[in-house]
């Protein structure tokens, strides 16, 4: 009997849905390791997409921390085995589709996709693909991931063949600049080494 009561009582505590961080935790977060995209609401010229194709690549580099989303777990429904109907292996993230990690630009995008909750105004993803709770919650955030991914990317054009030579010259500008400055450095250090040597000891 008390055993009956201990395991309902455990399985009530592990459904009770995890705080998200709040936006302040978030920020001390992000300011270490995880990419925060620039204040671009609307993509409208090559400086932006570049600032843009930049974050992309960041992001796509990183996977989105769980502290970043709102879990909670529940029983996975129909066949799967005894541990699936009778622990909390589903997992639901939650994430307010205004958060300051997801792009202003993409977050138009993000509110016609199926995951979008219009009455709270966040996104919701859920996994029931495993049988473990914590490859249900990768799961979810790796969906996630892909989902604020893909919306960020579709406003973002490639560089046009012009943008790319432009940048490749300025690279190649710059290398000569250095090589400039490296070979008169020699030069003077050679100059120096001649004078000290005709003229000799004092």
């Amino acid at each position: 009997m008390l055993r009956t009561i201990l395991n309902i009582q455990y399985s009530q505590l592990i459904s009770l849905p995890r705080r998200a961080s709040s936006p302040k935790e978030q920020r001390g977060f992000s300011s270490k390791s995880f990419p925060t995209p620039p204040s671009i609401a609307v993509l409208e010229g090559p400086a932006d997409w570049a600032e843009a194709r930049k974050w992309a690549s960041q992001f796509k580099a990183e996977s989105i921390p769980k502290t970043l989303v709102e879990l909670t777990f529940s029983r996975s429904s129909g066949p799967g085995g005894q541990n699936v109907n009778k622990v909390n292996t589903k997992a639901t993230a939650r994430c307010s589709a205004d958060a300051y990690w997801i792009p202003l630009w993409a977050r138009s995008v993000l509110t016609k996709s199926p995951q979008y909750v219009s009455s709270t105004k966040s996104l919701l993803i859920t996994s029931t693909v495993y049988r473990s709770q914590s490859q249900n919650i990768d799961d979810c955030l790796s969906k996630l991931h892909a989902l604020v991914l893909s919306a960020a990317s579709s406003s973002i054009k490639n560089e046009t063949p012009e943008e790319t030579k432009k940048r490749v010259e300025g690279h190649q500008k710059a290398q000569k600049e250095r090589n400039r400055k490296v070979k008169a450095q020699r030069s003077a250090v050679k100059q120096y080494r001649s004078g000290q040597a005709k003229g000799g000891w004092d």
